[in-house]
This record gives structure tokens, C-alpha cells and sequence, in this order.
């Protein structure tokens, strides 16, 4: 009997540990499977695209956002962005028309429209800026070799018209004639800059153009000047000449009206007109120190000397 009851008690815990260890490795199995597929679920955001990659092949593209999966341990995900990104493009040297050298720095705008075809020819969002900063210096080599230097930097002078416009579908031209999934929507020159070797002759001749003009500019006032005094001086003369003549004039007939009424008034009295052209010739005659030897019984004398019979 007794050896019936340890018989018993030894086979209990053996039938328990089976059972627990049977159910632990199942919560093992869900748990690790639940993690598995946890793990391989992912979230596609608004602004970018997710891309399953499997043995390293592109099989789908996800560019809608919510949840989405992947195969486990087969299949890995990557994300390019699917918003506008900018690219600052290396300053680089180029010649001119007339054969200047010029340092130009531009920047690009650019977004991904294909992942499939970016990531089979660029590999890379890296890969891509490489590829389309190729095509924009070369365009922009090739645009601005079509002008001269002064062209470029004088915004008033110059013929580029849309030239940004330009260069921007020329490399979506070529971006999209090679198949690399992506596009240009703007480019822009943030500034030209002269090598450092010509930047100090360039700026002496430009010194020297504006003394240029500026000396141009004085030599147009001066003559202009001139004209303005030569034309007052004509005019001052013409008003001084008429004024003059009409002042003669004025005198003339006052003269001539004066001699009238002399005339008229020493016809009436000779004696006084004798008497008067007397007085008037001793103004002339008698000064401070006058000697005059005359008889004394001239008339002359005697209307001198105040005797008047």
C-alpha cells in the first residue's frame, strides 16, 4: 500500500512539469510570433515613400500613408522622401563669351517622382543630387558660354530673359531622357563671383570705365554749360543793345524838346539870353585860381565886376 502512494506522488510532478512546460513553449511560439509580426509591420508617413526591397530588388512601392507589412526575414524596407528637398550644387568655374572665367554657386529644388527608377539608375537619393548636379553644370556651362560677362553680373544690360526657366527643363530633359525618376523644380544662381587672379583686374577696369563715364559726363555739363552762358550772353547783349538804342532815342527827343523851349523862351528877351550865356561861359572860364586880363570897360569885365549900365 504504501509503495502504491510514492508510486503515485513520484509520477504527479512529472505529468504537472509536462504540462507547464508545454504550455510555456506555446506562449513562447505566440509571443515570439507576435513579435515577428510586430516587427514586420511599418507605418508609411505623408511626406515619404516606403520601399520593400527583397534580396535586394525593389517588389513594391508603398506611397500611401497608413500601416502596411513586409515578408519576415526575407524583405527590408527604406524610406526616400517624397517632399521637395533642396541641394546647394558646388560652385564651379566656367567661361564666358568673351572668354572670362567666372565662379557661379547655385542651389536646386528637387523631389523624387519614381523611387523604382531612382533607386535602379542613381541607387541613391545621394546618387541622384550627384547625377543632377552633372546636368546642371553642365547646362549652366553651356547657357552662360552663350553670354558675355557684363551680360551676367548687369541685370539691366543683360539678355538672359527666363534663364533659370531655361537651364530647369533643360536638365528635366535630361533627367528624364536617362529614366532616373526624379525632376527638377527649380534652379536658381545664388551669385557669381570672379577666380581670385582676375577679380582685382576686372575691378580695375571697371574703375576705369566708370572714371569713364564719369569724365564723359562732366564734359557733356561743361559744354552744355557753355551753350547756356553763350546763349544768356547773346540775350543780355540783345536786351542791352535794344535798351540802349530805345534810351537814345528817349534822350534825342528830350534834347530836341528842351533846345525848342530854349528857343521859344530866349526869343522873347535876347538881352537875358546874352545875359545868360554870360553867366554860363564864366562857369567855364573862372576857376579857383583864374587869372584873367581883360579892359575894364569890356562888357565882360563890367558885368563881372557887377556894374550893369
Amino acid at each position: 500500500m504504501s509503495d502504491n502512494i510514492v508510486d503515485i506522488n513520484e509520477r504527479r510532478p512529472s505529468d504537472e512539469w509536462k504540462k507547464y512546460t508545454g504550455l510555456g513553449i506555446t506562449i513562447v511560439i505566440i509571443i515570439s510570433l507576435f513579435l515577428i509580426v510586430i516587427s514586420n509591420l511599418f507605418i508609411v508617413e505623408q511626406g515619404e515613400y516606403k520601399v520593400v526591397r527583397q534580396f535586394g530588388e525593389v517588389v513594391r512601392v508603398e506611397n500611401e500613408p497608413g500601416l502596411s507589412y513586409k515578408i519576415p526575414f526575407i524583405q527590408t524596407v527604406t524610406s526616400i522622401p517624397k517632399y521637395q528637398m533642396s541641394y546647394d550644387v558646388t560652385p564651379a568655374e566656367i567661361n564666358t563669351r568673351d572668354k572670362k572665367r567666372m565662379l557661379v554657386d547655385n542651389y536646386a529644388v528637387w523631389k523624387v517622382e519614381d523611387p523604382r527608377l531612382m533607386i535602379s539608375n542613381a541607387r541613391s537619393v545621394e546618387g541622384a543630387e550627384s547625377i543632377m548636379a552633372n546636368f546642371i553644370f553642365s547646362v549652366i556651362r553651356a547657357e552662360l558660354g552663350q553670354l558675355n560677362y557684363d551680360e551676367i553680373i548687369n541685370d539691366e544690360a543683360s539678355t538672359r530673359g527666363s534663364f533659370n526657366e531655361r537651364v530647369r527643363d533643360r536638365v528635366n530633359e535630361l533627367l528624364t531622357r536617362d529614366g532616373y525618376g526624379i525632376s527638377v523644380t527649380d534652379i536658381r544662381m545664388k551669385r557669381t563671383d570672379l577666380p581670385e587672379e582676375n577679380e582685382q583686374a576686372v575691378f580695375r577696369r571697371m574703375i576705369s570705365e566708370r572714371q569713364s563715364t564719369a569724365q564723359a559726363y562732366l564734359s557733356e555739363g561743361d559744354a552744355e554749360a557753355n551753350r547756356i552762358r553763350a546763349r544768356t550772353d547773346r540775350d543780355v547783349q540783345r536786351i542791352v543793345s535794344t535798351a540802349t538804342a530805345d534810351a537814345n532815342e528817349i534822350i534825342a527827343q528830350g534834347e530836341s524838346e528842351a533846345a525848342q523851349i530854349y528857343n521859344d523862351a530866349f526869343g522873347v528877351d535876347p538881352d537875358f539870353y546874352n545875359l545868360y550865356r554870360t553867366l554860363l561861359s564864366y562857369e567855364t572860364t573862372i576857376q579857383d585860381e583864374t587869372v584873367i586880363v581883360l579892359p575894364a570897360n569890356s562888357p565882360y569885365a563890367r558885368l563881372l565886376m557887377g556894374y550893369t549900365e
